[in-house]
């Protein structure tokens, strides 16, 4: 995953992707453990470039 290439919506649109696989209860455990691991990654860069998105946001209302 090259995240300095990923949208916030590619990375919404496979974590999305990600929970309904695992929410399936298909996933081998080991596919289970790394998609988690994967999860957890894109869900920590969503969050980022939200809060990114809001700090410009806030930035432009104040001035």
């Amino acid at each position: 995953m090259e995240k300095e290439k990923l949208s916030f919506e590619d990375a919404y649109k496979q974590l999305t992707e990600i929970v309904k696989k695992m929410e399936s209860g298909e996933m081998p455990l080991a596919d289970s453990v790394a998609a988690y691991e994967k999860g957890i990654k894109l869900k920590a860069f969503c969050e980022q470039l939200l809060k990114e998105a809001e700090l410009k946001i806030s930035t432009i209302a104040n001035k």
